[in-house]
């Protein structure tokens, strides 16, 4: 991803994330502040697909909408916090393509984790994702019902 991508990939977000907003200043945040984990799709015509993740302190998923300021000091864990695809993107085999190329950025971390929404846990348990056993309700209110946390470990024991 480069800053060029971000009306793209902001366009697609409000696409496929309507109920999900989140501004442009998240996006540009998060490209600057970890732009190993911020990647694009690109198609003819534009932003097909986007990925943005980055350290987290473990079980504290950023608030939607909400900058960071910062990679949290103690920042111990991998957090994927959206991949997004347009629905002509899907069935491509880009989604997991985009998962192996994030997981590239994981080892360092013992862990990585991420919210599920829309119903797509199923999808994240083919990467060895796993509903976390934490009490997460209140955090995961914002991103509607069925919001799931999942982690994974990224290295063998952990």
């Amino acid at each position: 991803m480069r800053a060029g991508d971000l009306d793209g990939v902001l366009a697609l977000a409000d696409r496929v994330h309507p109920g999900l907003p989140e501004s442009r200043a998240v996006f540009a945040e998060r490209l600057a502040l970890f732009p190993a984990g911020c990647i694009v799709l690109a198609r003819a015509g534009g932003v097909a697909g986007y990925a943005v993740s980055h350290p987290i302190r473990p079980a504290e998923p950023p608030r939607l909408d909400a900058l960071l300021g910062r990679i949290p000091t103690g920042a111990t864990q991998y957090y994927i916090h959206d991949l997004a695809l347009a629905p002509e993107a899907r069935g491509t085999g880009a989604a997991a393509a985009a998962v192996s190329r994030l997981l590239l950025a994981a080892p360092p971390y013992p862990t990585t984790a991420l919210v599920s929404v829309y119903g797509t846990a199923g999808f994240w348990e083919r990467f060895g994702f796993r509903k976390s056993g934490e009490d997460m309700a209140a955090k995961l209110a914002p991103y509607g019902a069925g919001a799931v946390f999942m982690v994974r470990a990224n290295r063998p024991g952990d």
